[in-house]
């Protein structure tokens, strides 16, 4: 979980294949009119996130009835959205990629193909109520080598799931 540009795709793509459980992005999940409303520049509000979490929720829940493990790249923003998310019926678990929002523009400003434009992204950290401290979450500092991240995000998993 994080802000936009964090590296919840790549980290979590990384996870997957590290530990062989199934990953999806939950971008692909978004509704057609939240995806056209942040490509124009919108932000979304907790009413338009609420069907995109529940469709989260629906997968994992799926995953969970076929005895799978899930690894989910979501930004989960705010604990209402983590608490949504808790509700599924096996243990949660979050990992918090986090950085400066500097360090992140920087990285916004040299992706391509996404839909998320930069200029959201100072919503999302407005939006941002920090999980540290939270039960089932471990804190990667992303400032560091994209490997870094990796082993500091899969070493934070086999801690949690210990």
């Amino acid at each position: 979980m994080g802000v936009s540009g964090s590296g919840k795709t790549l980290v979590g793509k990384w996870l997957g294949n590290s530990t062989g459980f199934e990953f999806i992005d939950g971008d692909d999940l978004h509704p057609p009119g939240n995806i056209a409303r942040m490509k124009s520049g919108e932000q979304l509000d907790d009413a338009a996130r609420k069907p995109w979490l529940a469709a989260i929720v629906r997968r994992a829940e799926i995953a969970v009835a076929n005895g799978d493990s899930l690894i989910v790249a979501c930004s989960a923003l705010k604990q209402s959205y983590r608490d949504q998310l808790r509700s599924i019926a096996v243990p949660v678990y979050f990992i918090f990629l986090d950085g400066s929002q500097l360090l992140i523009e920087t990285r916004l400003k040299n992706r391509k193909g996404h839909f998320m434009p930069s200029q959201l992204l100072r919503s999302q950290f407005d939006d941002l109520q920090s999980p540290v401290g939270e039960e089932g979450v471990i804190s990667v500092d992303i400032d560091q080598s994209v490997e870094s991240v990796c082993q500091d995000a899969l070493s934070g998993l086999k801690k949690l799931t210990a």
